[in-house]
């Protein structure tokens, strides 16, 4: 069976368990996908699945993608991923999938875009130290030199510098699913998940080696 589905994010909110501790969740709208492309060894060199999500209008889905969701004749589709799957001839066009591809207790990743913040100086982004306010500094909320003298003579790549804060993708490891409601489709996931409310998240079980 299929061990991912993509999701929305919903909110966050408390349980209880059974010792009376309050548990943080996250509640994820998860399906029902469906089955878009069967992706095969012999004809695209491996197995996968892209499989759709949220329903979207006629109008607002160009002609080459209408003909490509034709074929699997389920409508027309927001969100379409792909996720690799060991043997692809098990599936088949059209094919829905809901909450209850997972169980009670498994361990997922969940993979969507972070918030945006903007851009972002060195102290919010990588929480850099200030420099001093007084006697005339003018080094308050500045990243400091990043020169390098005489040799190599240039900002070496990869240092943490002012920039664009967030909105890059995010990959939440080894959470674990408290709750599975499938008349609901809805997934209760320990912890916090990536993005914003109304988000729309990958979940697949964890491939996290311990």
């Amino acid at each position: 069976m299929i061990k991912s589905i993509i999701g929305r994010k919903l909110e966050m909110t408390q349980i209880f368990a059974e010792d009376g501790s309050a548990v943080p969740v996250t509640l994820v709208q998860a399906g029902p996908c469906y089955v878009t492309q069967v992706k095969t060894p012999e004809r695209d060199g491996y197995s996968a699945l892209q499989i759709g999500f949220g329903s979207a209008k006629a109008k607002n889905v160009n002609r080459p993608d209408k003909g490509h969701q034709d074929k699997a004749a389920k409508g027309y589709f927001r969100v379409l991923r792909e996720v690799k799957v060991e043997d692809s001839s098990d599936y088949e066009l059209g094919q829905e999938f809901a909450a209850d591809v997972f169980e009670i207790g498994e361990k997922v990743d969940v993979i969507g875009k972070s918030k945006g913040k903007g851009f972002a100086g060195t102290i919010k982004r990588w929480g850099f130290q200030r420099g001093p306010a007084g006697h005339g500094s003018k080094n308050i909320r500045e990243p400091g030199s990043t020169g390098n003298a005489t040799y190599p003579g240039r900002v070496i790549k990869g240092k943490k510098l002012p920039g664009q804060k967030g909105d890059r993708r995010v990959t939440v490891m080894d959470l674990k699913i408290i709750d599975v409601r499938p008349e609901e489709n809805l997934l209760i996931i320990k912890g916090a998940v990536p993005g914003a409310t109304n988000g729309i998240v990958l979940i697949r079980k964890t491939n996290r080696v311990r």
